[in-house]
């Protein structure tokens, strides 16, 4: 295939071809030349899944034919050697051990890290030891490293990287996957120095950023028939340039520095690098263009000399389109815009960005149009159905089964989807659980045990089948979830497996279901995997559990290639060497997302990654800039970033920095008019994503104020309502006309109404146990009590301490006023309820009363436990006339078991403030009240009254719990009511 050489056989294609097409096509014309069993024995490694499937299907395009053998460098790690050795060990058994060692590191010293930082530091050492061993870096250099540390934190980093020593100890019988792929690259060099292949073996697309595969390429490239081809190639480099790339620290974050390490490898220079294949770039004067705007920091100052001998940059922008949107929500639309015009010209489109959150927004935005892009990455695991309900039941170990978290698991869309005894499983389950979830809010439920979930399943379904079956699984696999404790890894893990099988599988299901479709048969060797290695996982809490479950979860995506649009795409920035469209869309170009910010490295600095010979953090940024470069001199590309994110303002990312201040810088060479092209057709697809959003004009909603006819007006308030009734007309008829009620929050809150129900449980307790003398037993049964109340109703540890405290507060205050109280009161009853029916409509009123008591002189008094502060007195007079009202119903001998007297106080007990405030009784007597009272329902039994939304609210932060339905917003408070008579 080769002529005979003296040197090193190394390629390249330029930027600006589509690589895998024209490296295919070069290997086309140079196999036509051998015999067909001689094209067989043809070797080729590439870096991509992706990149060998491409190849075959151009090879496809060209006939029947023996295929070269198309391999993956990355699968060198799989090959048994010239002589057999030992397997590679799993990566999570590594992580797994290396898990167990730090956390008996950490036991022994637990000043070096907190506990937390447990799974963090050992995926760090991981990636410390997959690169250690890639590079061929000697542990000891650690050692030798001449560190002036006056803080110590070098020497406690060396504790962790002795952890690292004792894993590569064993690497020679116990080898990882990148220390075995190192050791085949070692024996493969032995053996072919005495075996020399006699067939071609190339290696293509490969740009040797690892140790591992740059010794690889220096092997292959001195074969006789053996082959080097660089992908993206900067032929525009001057030979200064390539010169000045020497030095680490100062170039590697150059696009080409890879090739000038590859170059130095193989005793090349860069004048020796003859083309593959005869393609020619798609744009030469845009490969010109971003070869200077480029070029390396320290020789920039060549913009000034080179910049005006470049050609006409109408022409290198030609096809380039720069969108800069104001925020990534209107980035991701005109991009969305973008791809489906492009589909809509017959043409294909692909999206290429680092950033998983706009490549997100980007597909939410084609759903729209019911376009789904092909996404070369898909999603990662621990977000599809079998990942999401594994990490969901994983959560209830070690904690008391909350409200949310069980209807969060019954929920799930695996959930009771195997069984198959039932005509309608799946409908009959989230039938029920729509039921409990109700029932739980409206009991405010917190916790549901199995005592209850009995219960209610009796109370609700009186028997109906399948109801009791029902109840027991949910019970036996989500509410008696064993507490471990620190356990054995493998207990956990076979557990919450079994445990998760049967949640999906329903009562008497299959349990196939969690692993069926794409998602599950990715998912499913991640878990057998994970099932195997824990042996050497040691013991872990229910806390260290979730987070490794989640780290095994997150270490794969799951793609489904069938049902992606066949001209759409998203791409990673590595596909770009592989995979090209007709138009090709680079998204996200800003600081921090591409490039993104190097990683920090716990364990090393710059300097020393440089001393003992690993990779520095720029590496990262050096081979996204090659993506990037490979990308933008392709012949249409649009270049899209957002101008502010989320919470501040964007800085653009360095590269797109560069070429706009070049152009800029160039108007003789028509710079700024491209340029200015440029942003112009950009601005085209920004104003089209803006008005997709404009919302059309649609008239403002009124204040309502319906009126609903007389016989459909409620009969019936809670003396509580009649303020609402006052205040906020429009709640009364959401509630009472259209029976209507807010949904109670999912399991019981600490909010203020828990605390009014606690509290005056604990006062009606305290009042009943006995008499009050104000003496210190009486607080200490006072508290007693609270303690009991609070343990029953107050599920939450902090909660409870924080209500006990407000108990405790106030317990001295309250206990001397009782005792006060019950030197001239008798009580007659507490929690009293009763209803008055008046004359107007045939209306009740209802109410309970905290307290109800008795003067010597026969005369009633009134009482109300306030949580917060008493209404003041003018307050009381026009809106809040809760005790006004009572007092005219006791009066009248409204309540249950009172009889009818003269009320000679109504008193509000303030027990945060720690205040008596009295009802303005004298000012507003009870024949009064009942006079304005007849006037108000009087008034709603005219037609024409209606339910104005927020009449009279206190405040305009006031939030009524039907604003939404009033449409509150599009109508301002002064605006006038607008009655709607209705039939």
């Amino acid at each position: 295939m080769f002529e005979p050489t003296s040197g090193p056989r190394l390629f390249a294609l330029p930027m600006g071809v589509d690589f895998t097409a024209a490296f295919t096509k070069g290997l086309i014309a140079r196999l036509d030349h051998l015999p067909p069993h001689e094209q067989a024995r043809v070797e080729v490694y590439v870096n991509t899944a992706r990149m060998r499937r491409r190849m075959t299907e151009i090879f496809d395009q060209h006939g029947s034919r023996l295929l070269p053998r198309i391999r993956l460098i990355g699968e060198l790690a799989d090959l048994p050697g010239p002589n057999p050795m030992p397997p590679a060990v799993p990566t999570l058994r590594k992580r797994l051990e290396l898990v167990t060692l730090i956390r008996q590191l950490l036991v022994s010293a637990p000043e070096i890290a907190p506990r937390t930082a447990l799974f963090s530091l050992a995926d760090s050492l991981a990636a410390l030891m997959d690169e250690m061993q890639s590079e061929g870096c000697d542990p000891q250099k650690l050692h030798d490293l001449d560190v002036t540390d006056q803080s110590g934190h070098w020497q406690r980093a060396l504790a962790f990287v002795r952890i690292v020593e004792q894993f590569l100890e064993n690497s020679a019988t116990q080898p990882d996957r990148l220390g075995r792929q190192r050791m085949i690259v070692t024996a493969l060099e032995a053996y072919w120095q005495d075996n020399v292949p006699q067939h071609p073996v190339i290696i293509a697309g490969s740009t040797g950023s690892r140790g591992a595969t740059s010794e690889f390429m220096k092997i292959v490239a001195a074969l006789p028939q053996g082959a080097i081809v660089l992908p993206g190639f900067d032929y525009d480099l001057p030979g200064p340039v390539w010169d000045t790339m020497g030095d680490v620290l100062t170039a590697e974050d150059h696009p080409q520095y890879r090739f000038r390490n590859v170059m130095n490898l193989l005793g090349v220079d860069h004048t020796q690098i003859p083309l593959w294949d005869a393609a020619t770039p798609a744009n030469d004067a845009r490969n010109k263009l971003v070869s200077l705007a480029l070029r390396p920091a320290p020789v920039t100052d060549a913009w000034l000399a080179e910049g005006p001998r470049l050609p006409d940059l109408t022409l290198a922008a030609d096809g380039l389109t720069l969108l800069e949107a104001p925020d990534p929500r209107t980035e991701a639309n005109a991009i969305a815009l973008v791809m489906r015009e492009t589909i809509e010209q017959g043409r294909t489109a692909a999206l290429v960005s680092p950033d998983p959150v706009l490549n997100r927004m980007v597909k939410a935005a084609l759903d729209r149009w019911n376009l789904t892009p092909d996404d070369s990455k898909g999603d990662l695991a621990t977000l599809a159905p079998p990942g999401r309900i594994l990490r969901q039941v994983a959560e209830l170990y070690g904690t008391r089964v909350g409200a949310d978290a069980l209807l969060r698991v019954l929920k799930h869309p695996l959930t009771h989807s195997g069984h198959l005894q039932e005509e309608d499983p799946r409908g009959n389950h989230l039938r029920r659980t729509r039921d409990m979830e109700l029932e739980i809010r409206r009991k405010g439920v917190a916790y549901p045990d199995a005592a209850w979930l009995r219960k209610w399943i009796v109370d609700r379904y009186k028997g109906e089948a399948g109801t009791e079956t029902w109840a027991e699984w949910i019970i036996d696999t989500l509410l008696t979830i064993p507490d471990f404790g620190e356990a054995p890894l493998q207990q956990y893990v076979e557990d919450h497996i079994e445990r998760t099988i049967c949640v999906v599988a329903g009562p008497e299901g299959e349990t196939s279901t969690l692993w069926r479709n794409a998602a599950g048969r990715v998912t499913k060797p991640m878990i057998d995997e994970f099932r195997r290695e824990a042996h050497v996982g040691g013991d872990i809490t229910a806390f260290d559990y979730v987070g490794l479950l989640h780290g095994v979860l997150s270490g794969n995506e799951i793609r489904d290639r069938d049902t992606g649009h066949p001209m759409l795409g998203i791409l990673g920035t590595r596909d770009v060497r592989v995979e090209q469209a007709d138009v090709m869309i680079l998204a996200g170009l800003n600081e921090g997302t591409w490039p993104s910010a190097p990683k920090p490295d716990p364990w090393l600095n710059r300097a020393m990654r440089a001393r003992v010979g690993l990779n520095l953090p720029e590496r990262q940024i050096g081979l996204a800039a090659h993506d990037f470069q490979q990308a933008i001199t392709l012949p249409n590309v649009v270049i899209s970033r957002a101008i502010r994110s989320d919470d501040a303002q964007t800085v653009p990312s360095r590269w797109l920095n560069r070429l706009t201040n070049l152009m800029s810088g160039l108007p003789e060479n028509g710079g700024r008019e491209a340029l200015a092209a440029m942003r112009t057709r950009g601005q085209r697809w920004v104003q089209l994503a803006e008005a997709m959003e404009t919302p059309g004009s649609a008239p403002r909603a009124t204040r309502p104020s319906p009126c609903p006819p007389i016989e459909a007006r409620p009969r019936k308030l809670f003396v509580t309502e009649v303020q609402t009734l006052i205040r906020d007309p429009y709640a009364i008829y959401v509630k009472r006309v259209l029976n209507l009620q807010k949904l109670d929050p999912l399991g019981r809150n600490p909010d203020a109404r828990l605390r009014g129900t606690v509290l005056h449980r604990v006062l009606e307790l305290f009042t009943k146990s006995g008499p009050v003398t104000g003496s210190a037993e009486d607080k200490e049964r006072l508290m007693n009590i609270a303690e009991k109340v609070l343990e029953e109703e107050v599920p939450w540890t902090v909660t409870r301490t924080f209500y006990r405290g407000r108990i405790e507060k106030f317990a001295n205050w309250f206990v001397q006023a009782e005792a006060h109280r019950q030197t001239y009161l008798e009580t007659l009853g507490r929690e009293v309820g009763g209803g008055l029916t008046l004359g107007v409509g045939d209306f009740t009123l209802i109410a309970k009363a905290d307290r109800i008591d008795k003067d010597d002189k026969g005369r009633l008094h009134l009482f109300d436990y306030k949580t917060g502060g008493a209404p003041a007195e003018k307050e009381q007079t026009y809106f809040d006339k809760q005790l006004l009202l009572m007092a005219m119903m006791a009066e009248e001998g409204a309540f249950t078991g009172i009889d009818p007297a003269e009320v000679a106080s109504a008193t509000y007990i303030s027990l945060r403030d720690m205040e008596e405030t009295a009802a303005p009784l004298e000012a507003e007597p009870t024949d009064k009240i009942k006079g304005e009272f007849f006037s108000l329902l009087s008034s709603y039994r005219d037609a024409d009254k209606g339910y104005t939304s927020r009449r009279a609210v206190k405040n305009e932060n006031f939030e009524g719990d039907f604003d939404h339905l009033a449409r509150y917003g599009e109508w301002e408070p002064t605006d006038d009511a607008n009655p709607e008579v209705l039939e």
